[in-house]
């Protein structure tokens, strides 16, 4: 069981007691939007690496438009992967291991330190 399917199920678990009916829409959201995040970080740390290095892979608007395609990707991906028999699995998994202690106010504050990482190294010459 990886980083993200132990994150899924914090988020689930918090929000099952409070909106039932959405805590999967929220913890598969959070899932992406953490792992679109650092994939943004990837793509802008290589990206400013390799113009210091003076080599040509490809154009900013080819870039953007596979971050785009990936994006979108992950959303489905997570979106299936985390549907219904998996998080059932993963339930079963967690109810042997211990419970979780995660500040979940830090969790959210995850993703957007890493979007403010980004737009530092996006910044960055």
């Amino acid at each position: 069981m990886g980083t993200f399917d132990i994150l899924f199920y914090h988020f689930f678990n918090h929000f099952k007691l409070k909106k039932n009916k959405k805590a999967n829409s929220i913890a598969t959201f959070y899932v992406s939007f953490l792992q679109c995040s650092l994939l943004l970080l990837l793509g802008v740390f290589f990206a400013k690496f390799f113009r210091k290095m003076h080599m040509d892979t490809m154009s900013a608007d080819k870039a953007w438009t596979l971050f785009v395609l990936v994006v979108i990707f992950i959303f489905f991906k997570n979106w299936m992967y985390y549907g219904g028999r998996k998080r059932k699995v993963l339930n079963v998994k967690m109810i042997k291991n211990k419970k979780l202690t995660y500040n979940i106010y830090m969790l959210w504050f995850l993703p957007v330190v890493i979007l403010a990482l980004t737009l530092v190294l996006l910044q960055a010459v």
